[in-house]
């Protein structure tokens, strides 16, 4: 059995992606409502009726139905196909950066726990223990089988990106949750030391779009406004995972 090229393992992960990003949306939804992840079938908002198999293709479904229920024509959010594009589109460019084979691992599960953390806490501003929690488990569990010469490395960052974002937390309560660190604990054991560039480039994210909001609505109204800090860090981990390593060398090299 001949090992995939970097192209076909791109090519395959993302059309796993399509396919788990259809769960993703499952979890997101149901999972901060206490619900069952595998019962009942995905029904439509309108009229309840079980989505048949045909009509659940990722994204090639909504587009065929002009997203619209086949029976009710209640519309169906633009959300669920593009957080399956999405995760398929991450998936292949995780293969592209790290390769077809086990260095991917680590990649391929951050991005299939990042998603729907972010949606959950769009939507909800909060993450949910079992997630950071599944994530943890999930970041030891590889490292130990696929890197564990890694393993002392990636530690060190879990626990130095939740303690400095846990400064944060304690100085500042209100600023961010501590799901929030939670997560960074979790991204750190997923990315080791390019958790440092995927931290510094959440809170800058975060700084720009506050600043915006503040610009929009002015200062005090600004500071009261509510935003989840959940999905900038994940955008910075997948900053981090996509370009980190490389970024932490030019500064290991630059001014080092």
């Amino acid at each position: 059995m001949y090992p995939l090229t970097t192209a076909a393992g791109a090519i395959a992960a993302g059309g796993m992606g399509l396919v788990l990003g259809s769960f993703l949306n499952v979890v997101a939804y149901r999972l901060p409502r206490g619900e069952s992840l595998a019962h009942p079938r995905s029904r439509c908002p309108g009229c309840e009726t079980p989505i048949r198999p045909y009509d659940n293709v990722p994204v090639l479904s909504w587009l065929l139905l002009r997203g619209r229920c086949r029976d009710c024509g209640t519309g169906i959010a633009w959300r669920y196909p593009f957080v399956e594009a999405l995760t398929g589109v991450l998936l292949a460019l995780v293969v592209l950066v790290h390769g077809a084979d086990r260095d991917a691992l680590l990649g391929l599960a951050f991005v299939l726990l990042a998603v729907p953390i972010a949606a959950i806490d769009l939507d909800h501003q909060i993450i949910p223990n079992r997630l950071n929690a599944l994530g943890a488990v999930t970041a030891l569990a590889v490292l130990a089988l696929a890197r564990p010469g890694d393993l002392p490395e990636h530690l060190i960052a879990g626990a130095a990106a939740g303690g400095f974002l846990f400064v944060f937390w304690f100085a500042k309560p209100g600023a961010m949750g501590l799901g929030d660190v939670k997560f960074a604990f979790v991204m750190g054991l997923f990315l080791g030391s390019a958790v440092a560039p995927a931290l510094l480039f959440a809170l800058l994210v975060g700084s720009l779009v506050g600043g915006a909001i503040m610009a929009r609505k002015g200062v005090q109204a600004g500071r009261k406004t509510k935003v989840p800090f959940g999905p900038f860090l994940v955008a910075g981990g997948l900053f981090g995972l996509l370009v980190g390593t490389p970024v932490v060398a030019w500064y290991a090299e630059t001014f080092l």
